[in-house]
């Protein structure tokens, strides 16, 4: 009878830790130190609508976890195959296009992961 009101206890107080991707839950201070880049290399992206953070009812940034993911992705094109911001607009949506007709992506790019973004 203990091991079944201890069985019961647990299941009570365990909690969901699965949080939406969607979910705006960064800081811009916390966004940029998780992604190692300046606050204002963030704001500049917001700028150019490669990143549309939510606000809060105080109108500050509130990023997601997949807004995190996107600026990493933008982070590995610019850094790893030296494409500039206009050039990671177009690759990103058309690796989106690709993925969404089922067809291949170019073996260069292969390391560049768009399915769960928002493009």
């Amino acid at each position: 009878m203990e091991g079944h009101m201890a069985t019961a206890v647990k299941r009570d107080t365990r909690r969901d830790t699965n949080i939406s991707l969607d979910k705006p839950i960064y800081t811009i201070s916390v966004a940029s130190e998780i992604l190692e880049t300046h606050p204002r290399t963030l704001m500049m992206y917001e700028h150019l609508g490669l990143v549309v953070p939510k606000r809060t009812s105080t109108n500050r940034r509130r990023f997601s976890q997949r807004d995190v993911m996107k600026l990493q992705t933008i982070q590995k094109l610019t850094r790893h195959h030296s494409v500039n911001l206009a050039g990671v607009r177009y690759i990103m949506k058309l690796l989106k296009l690709l993925q969404e007709h089922q067809l291949a992506t170019p073996v260069e790019l292969r390391d560049i992961d768009v399915s769960q973004l928002d493009v």
